[in-house]
């Protein structure tokens, strides 16, 4: 199925960088994503957002309105482990804040090269128990606690499931994983058929893998655990286009393989990264409805 016909017209216009082709140096790509998010506009409000540190990690709080305790979002950004950051991830951040009635703290996590793995990880989960011990600080409730994230973000998100479960807590509720990177593996048939596709190539996925130096566990890729049970309930989203899509899919159904509730949705007519561009092209809107409502309905039962 082709890229959605307004889909692909933004992306022929929007600044492009060939990720571990042409283009090498991480200051050129990290400007050229900044760029690129820079020309799409900020079209949600929220009351509130201010950036803190959290036991020494710089993070940034949404809360979209003022009143009861809200729900709990710790979310984490992708791009590759080398770029990306609260800022280019503002958008998506307002928009769970908005419309998920959550509080939003967004993680500003050290990057590769300079920081490899596990360094992203660390910073995760420091974040996250942050958050979870100030909820109160927050105007969040501690009982309502969930995770997202995109691409590496994703994993990253994945992860702190594990490791959560596997200590004293915190207690997570949901995690809402868009496109994420799970196994390390770069041989899916999803890669081989969208080893150009946009946004994301197959050169890009190894560049960026070789940079992060993971160590294949499961703190660094959660696919390979043992077990998935107990984990809280998932909403997987994976777009046809997408190089990471059978990734993806692959962990939803090993969540689904050890009883958890797990819904798992593919956008065919999308790409890797299609949340950049919610609320510009209406399909990439739409999905990002389904996916922001399915956190809701988890945190507002």
């Amino acid at each position: 199925m082709p890229v959605d016909a307004q889909l692909a017209a933004l992306l022929e216009v929007l600044p492009t960088t060939d990720i571990g082709g042409a283009v090498t140096d991480v200051a050129t790509m990290r400007s050229g994503m900044a760029q690129a998010v820079a020309q799409l506009p900020v079209t949600v409000q929220v009351e509130d957002v201010r950036d803190v540190v959290a036991d020494g990690v710089a993070v940034r709080v949404y809360r979209p309105s003022a009143g009861e305790p809200l729900p709990l979002v710790l979310l984490v950004h992708g791009g590759g482990f080398v770029i990306g950051s609260v800022d280019t991830h503002d958008g998506l951040a307002r928009r769970i804040a908005r419309d998920a009635g959550a509080v939003v703290v967004s993680v500003e996590y050290r990057l590769a090269p300079e920081h490899p793995f596990p360094a992203a990880v660390d910073d995760c989960w420091a974040a996250l128990r942050w958050a979870a011990a100030h909820a109160d600080e927050l105007g969040a409730d501690p009982a309502r606690v969930a995770v997202a994230g995109d691409s590496a973000g994703g994993n990253l998100a994945a992860v702190l499931t594990h490791l959560a479960r596997g200590t004293s807590g915190p207690d997570l509720v949901f995690q809402l994983l868009l496109y994420p990177v799970t196994s390390g593996h770069h041989d899916w048939p999803s890669v081989r058929e969208n080893s150009d596709a946009p946004v994301l190539t197959r050169r890009a996925m190894e560049w960026f893998a070789a940079q992060y130096a993971a160590d294949g566990s499961v703190r660094s890729a959660p696919a390979t655990a043992e077990s998935f049970t107990g984990l809280p309930a998932a909403f997987v989203a994976t777009a046809g286009a997408d190089p990471l899509r059978d990734d993806g899919e692959a962990y939803a159904e090993l969540l689904r393989r050890d009883g958890v509730a797990v819904q798992q949705v593919r956008y065919e007519p999308l790409v890797h990264g299609f949340a950049a561009f919610d609320g510009i092209v209406p399909a990439c809107t739409a999905a990002v409805d389904e996916c922001v409502a399915a956190l809701r309905a988890a945190l507002h039962p």
